[in-house]
């Protein structure tokens, strides 16, 4: 788990951010369970209520629930709620960005698809 508290984004979203990329990269899997708030307050010596308020949020997207007693586990589905989650950031964040850009420049859909491709061909 990744929490850096001198980074300016609070601590609870480092939280939410760093469990639902472990989700995703497989170090938890779906039906597994996830540190419990306690345990992850321990870890990093912050309030489990800031910790809570982060897992809050994966609880409300869906990504993880609690279990009455047992703790916080992965969700089904929740690497594909992730996915499109991050496919949409991903559209307004680069392809959203590209395409008002290109439009600046005077490109024509066809200029901005080559390099697309371009840049593809070069992994």
């Amino acid at each position: 788990m990744n929490v850096d508290p001198s980074r300016e984004t609070p601590l609870f979203i480092q939280i939410a951010e760093s469990i639902e990329d472990e989700v995703f990269t497989g170090i938890y899997a779906e039906g597994d369970r996830v540190p419990s708030t306690n345990e992850v307050a321990a870890l990093f010596g912050i309030n489990p209520h800031t910790v809570l308020k982060g897992m809050n949020i994966l609880v409300d997207e869906g990504i993880i629930h609690k279990r009455r007693g047992m703790g916080m586990y992965v969700s089904d589905g929740a690497l594909d709620a992730i996915r499109a989650k991050r496919q949409a950031a991903f559209a307004k964040r680069y392809v959203d960005t590209l395409v008002t850009e290109a439009r600046k420049l005077g490109m024509t859909k066809e200029q901005v698809l080559a390099l697309v491709e371009k840049g593809l061909d070069h992994e």
